[in-house]
């Protein structure tokens, strides 16, 4: 009796302390680890998202730029940070998703090094051409490959880059062989060959790609997610131009180092669900065009799991090695 009155008192004491904990969370500024640079995607999210927390909770929200080593660099640093709730990291699909695949050996583990909070957005990829290019479907750009195999070359950010391994699933799912992957430092400089016909094709995040899509400048062929794009709606899926169960989209979230305390995990999923609901950051993701997200944190950790397999699979198919 007394062994079990000791255990409802410490649960109870336990209770107490872990809700003391929230009410008084956060009593000091908050850094945001943003493993890229400023002006990327995950940078402008950081920003907006410390912005929306710095107003509601009424500390300040520093976001930190550490680039490097493909997000290795601040991925790592973020990962190893005290898990007391003050180091969040803004951060995706290439660091989360596809390096895990990718580097035979990482100073982290998506899944055990990181606390979940909560996906902030995803991105569509979207497959565009040069205007003069002969396809305007899918099917069409699959013949075309299919009757000169290897020559149709296509523009990356590089090997292992999200476009670059959607590409590598399309020829997969179609059973085609592009020709040369042409690799260039980021969007501005893929899109000019593409729109100059230096290069034919390419897949590129819809916030990229689609100034030039409705300024006639590049065509869009279809979109890689499983339904189709809310800005460019009369586009077709992947998936509904002949390669049923296609889905790829980049995504970006928040997370906290492991063992962070559930209770400061849960008040920031709370906070940044009710921000991501605001006209204003509703207004900016529509410019941008993203496609808002927002999950429980347990439905984002089981998002984590289901992208490590899906890209690991296309990084063993590409046959893509970093050594």
């Amino acid at each position: 009796m007394k062994k079990n009155l000791k255990h409802v008192t410490a649960c109870v004491l336990l209770t107490q302390a872990a809700w003391a904990t929230a009410q008084t969370y956060p009593t000091k500024p908050i850094r945001i680890i943003v493993p890229f640079g400023a002006g990327t995607q995950s940078d402008v999210l950081g920003r907006l998202i410390g912005q929306k927390l710095t107003e509601t909770l009424g500390q300040q929200v520093i976001v930190e730029n550490r680039p490097g080593a493909g997000a290795i660099l601040g991925t790592e640093l973020a990962a190893k940070a005290v898990p007391d709730g003050y180091t969040l990291t803004v951060n995706g699909t290439g660091a989360l998703a596809i390096n895990p695949g990718l580097y035979p050996k990482l100073p982290y583990d998506p899944i055990r090094d990181f606390a979940p909070v909560t996906r902030l957005v995803t991105v569509t990829q979207t497959l565009v051409v040069n205007p003069s290019f002969a396809a305007k479907t899918v099917k069409a750009m699959v013949g075309i490959a299919k009757a000169r195999p290897g020559e149709l070359n296509y523009a990356t950010f590089g090997a292992g880059s999200v476009n670059h391994l959607t590409t590598a699933m399309l020829q997969n799912a179609a059973s085609i062989k592009l020709g040369n992957n042409v690799s260039f430092r980021g969007s501005a400089d893929s899109n000019i060959q593409v729109m100059s016909g230096e290069l034919p094709m390419m897949f590129d995040s819809m916030t990229s790609v689609l100034p030039h899509i409705k300024s006639g400048k590049l065509r869009g062929l279809a979109v890689s997610t499983a339904t189709r794009s809310l800005f460019v709606p009369d586009l077709p899926t992947i998936a509904e131009s002949g390669y049923p169960g296609f889905e790829v989209a980049g995504w970006t979230g928040v997370l906290a180092p492991a063992k962070t305390p559930d209770v400061i995990l849960d008040k920031l999923n709370n906070e940044l669900l009710a921000a991501l609901k605001k006209p204003e950051v509703r207004d900016l993701f529509n410019t941008l065009a993203f496609q808002a997200a927002g999950e429980s944190r347990e439905e984002f950790r089981r998002y984590m799991v289901t992208e490590l397999a899906k890209w690991a699979k296309a990084v063993k198919d590409s046959g893509t090695k970093i050594d």
